[in-house]
């Protein structure tokens, strides 16, 4: 079996695989080989590559000839019909919002894995690419506000005078929003915290944050850590006391999604109208719409006097860790797919293996795929 680890497009630093991890997977009798230039970014070189046994590709080579085709973003249409039929395609492919590139990789006759629709059970934890990547997303969120907020974080008493604390205000608690509060707290700042999900409460208050609490909310303990819809009136409850902090915060980060929808609006107009001159909120759910009404993905705006930074690449600017935890997570899911002699083995009896698969012998075999072509 010969797995091909492509190169990332312009923009995307990291890369699927690491030597070491490439090593790892050649000790299971898989052939692995690279394409020129794959890891450049995430520093490690082909030389790197080299010296762990992976062998160095043409791009259109690996697409025709590998079994399996290790890309965090997946092909682009036009590839499609030159990958060898019958391969895998494992990425984070978002299916839940390409439809249609599903289907045109099923008329190819490509099985597709998609990282972002493993089920997110305790024993998936080492295979969760969006939980490792939140992680540092959460992180980064932070110091890129830090980077853009023209006052300090934490507390500072001098002969000049007192300097207050900055007061972050962080919206949803998953993994990158755990993250952000124990970041914000390392730098000094007071952070509050506003979450649908009662259950994280504890979480984050073990972290040193206060938590916002909001009568009403819909159960979200079957949405895998996602958000859920809410009903009307708890929205209306919701946007009140979100506007009652964020009038007082410095610093707004913003993380909450919900799968296949757009983000939903937490921050209005109105809401940045009483924000202070020289506010920053990051936004890490840019990439669906954002949790503002101004966001724009790669891009930073400024409203009122308010810079609103949309990112939802913040991993890819950590290359190497980041690349990393992502190759760990997908050696660990590889050894679901290959056995021991390095042959392929899909059993779709295994619940991650199945919730995973979206693409199988001429089929979208995903039931929420197929529910929302």
């Amino acid at each position: 079996m010969i797995a091909g680890i492509l190169k990332e497009p312009t923009g995307e630093n990291r890369v699927s695989l690491l030597p070491e991890e490439a090593e790892a997977l050649a000790k299971r009798n898989v052939e692995v080989r690279v394409e020129s230039g794959a890891g450049d970014a995430a520093f490690a070189d082909e030389h790197a590559y080299h010296a762990k046994g992976v062998s160095s590709y043409a791009r259109n080579a690996l697409l025709s000839q590998c079994d399996i085709i290790l890309s965090i973003h997946g092909i682009v249409p036009e590839e499609i019909s030159t990958i060898k039929k019958g391969a895998i395609v494992l990425g984070v492919l978002q299916p839940l919002y390409a439809g249609a590139l599903m289907q045109q990789y099923a008329d190819a006759g490509v099985t597709v894995f998609s990282m972002d629709m493993l089920p997110r059970t305790s024993r998936a934890q080492s295979m969760d690419v969006l939980s490792s990547q939140a992680n540092i997303a959460g992180y980064k969120a932070v110091l890129t506000a830090a980077n853009h907020y023209g006052r300090y974080f934490p507390m500072f008493m001098t002969a000049a005078g007192s300097i207050a604390p900055a007061r972050v205000l962080i919206l949803g608690a998953g993994v990158a929003g755990l993250q952000a509060i124990a970041t914000a707290k390392r730098l000094g700042a007071v952070v509050e915290v506003f979450d649908t999900r009662p259950a994280v409460k504890e979480e984050v208050m073990s972290l040193g944050a206060k938590f916002i609490e909001v009568e009403g909310v819909a159960d979200a303990s079957e949405a895998g850590g996602y958000a859920v819809d809410q009903p009307d009136e708890y929205k209306l409850r919701q946007q009140q006391k979100i506007a009652d902090h964020i009038a007082r915060a410095d610093i707004v980060i913003t993380t909450a999604q919900i799968p296949g929808k757009k983000a939903p609006l937490l921050i209005t107009e109105d809401m940045l109208k009483t924000m202070r001159n020289g506010s920053v909120i990051v936004d890490i759910a840019a990439e669906t719409g954002g949790n503002t009404p101004f966001t724009k993905n790669e891009e930073t705006i400024r409203y009122n006097g308010v810079s609103i930074i949309g990112n939802s690449g913040l991993p890819s600017s950590m290359p190497s860790d980041a690349s990393k935890l992502y190759g760990r997570n997908i050696l660990n899911f590889l050894y679901l797919l290959i056995d021991k002699e390095g042959k392929l083995n899909l059993s779709f009896n295994d619940d991650l293996v199945k919730g995973t698969c979206v693409v199988y012998n001429g089929e979208i075999v995903n039931e929420k795929i197929r529910n929302v072509i």
